[in-house]
């Protein structure tokens, strides 16, 4: 049966558990739009073509119709983020370890944007709800190894064929000898879509996360079927927006200022990089990193001689922490929440 918006306030009200884990994940959603979206608008913002208010509403926007309009006629991504791992143990105890999973996101997350590095929310959500799914089993045979395939692979489209696809549409970007101007005016439309899919990708992460906390609520399987209302779509939508709609100067700063130096022609090649990237991970359902794609097409367009290596060197190693950190915050965090039930 569909979940409605009254049946889920409902719930919120007599599930301390859930409004406490739905409070968390409204408010990772907020700083992933917040630290996450303004990836999609670093080119444009670094290169003077648009002020940084400017492109932060273009952002918003695009996050939001993405949002709405992806995961109206495709969902897998949100299905997969849904599965990835069992809670079972009673409701009560399996929405305590879910809080604890959000806990621990959110604590990885504003760190990160405490020092400006562009880690991936995404990976956070993953690896947190494992950590916490496997306090409360007791062991890894909690988690479905199918649906983290999908992150690995999702991790290699985000990276490796971020990059050099990057590379590739630079290298004819310069052959074709586009002038700059030109070049400018197509970052627009480039940095509105690559936010559009932004919004594709991790707003449904999030939608996975709350329909994961109802079904548990309601002590259901997760092995139901799969079905996202419209209005859960719309707030995700508008939190991501408000987020991004509250900036993130510094994340920008970094990957495309003081990691790179771009022309307009750069950026455009990282946007000609990012793009099929991120709407081949969506159409596929694999739950892939903004950040490492944006990233890493960032790197693959820079100059011979631009990148500055310890820059690249720290996000790096923030992204191979993620999964460790994360899984750990959760699993301890679960253990810690669980302990303390009545």
């Amino acid at each position: 049966m569909p979940l409605s918006f009254f049946d889920f306030f409902d719930q919120l009200c007599h599930q301390p558990a859930l409004a406490l884990t739905t409070t968390l994940t409204l408010a990772v959603l907020l700083v992933n739009g917040w630290t996450d979206a303004p990836n999609a608008i670093a080119g444009v913002v670094a290169t003077g073509v648009l002020p940084f208010g400017r492109a932060v509403v273009l952002a918003a926007v695009c996050n939001f119709a993405g949002v709405l309009c992806v995961t109206s006629v495709n969902a897998s991504v949100a299905e997969t983020i849904y599965s990835i791992a069992s809670f079972n143990g009673g409701s009560r105890a399996a929405l305590t370890a879910l809080c604890a999973a959000m806990a621990a996101i959110v604590l990885w997350a504003v760190a990160a944007w405490r020092f400006g590095i562009p880690t991936s929310e995404s990976h956070a959500l993953v690896a947190g709800i494992s950590g916490a799914a496997i306090a409360l089993e007791g062991g890894i045979s909690c988690i479905r190894w199918d649906c983290w395939h999908k992150v690995f692979l999702g991790l290699i489209v985000s990276t490796a064929l971020g990059f050099f696809a990057a590379r590739r549409a630079r290298h004819h970007l310069t052959r074709m000898r586009l002038p700059n101007r030109l070049c400018a005016l197509l970052q627009i439309p480039g940095a509105a879509c690559t936010a559009f899919l932004h919004g594709a990708q991790d707003g449904q992460k999030f939608l996975g996360v709350f329909l994961l906390g109802a079904a548990l609520a309601q002590g259901q399987s997760q092995e139901q079927t799969f079905w996202v209302p419209i209005w859960l779509m719309g707030g995700c939508a508008a939190c991501m927006a408000l987020g991004t709609g509250m900036g993130g100067r510094r994340i920008i700063d970094t990957v495309a200022q003081d990691m790179v130096s771009l022309t307009c022609r750069d950026a455009f090649a990282a946007d000609l990089g990012s793009i099929p990237c991120l709407l081949l991970a969506t159409l596929l359902g694999l739950p892939v990193s903004t950040t490492h794609t944006r990233t890493a097409a960032l790197l693959g367009a820079a100059p011979e001689g631009s990148l500055r290596w310890s820059v690249a060197g720290g996000i790096a190693l923030a992204w191979l922490l993620t999964f460790p950190a994360c899984l750990g915050l959760g699993y301890w965090l679960a253990r810690l929440f669980l302990a303390l039930l009545p």
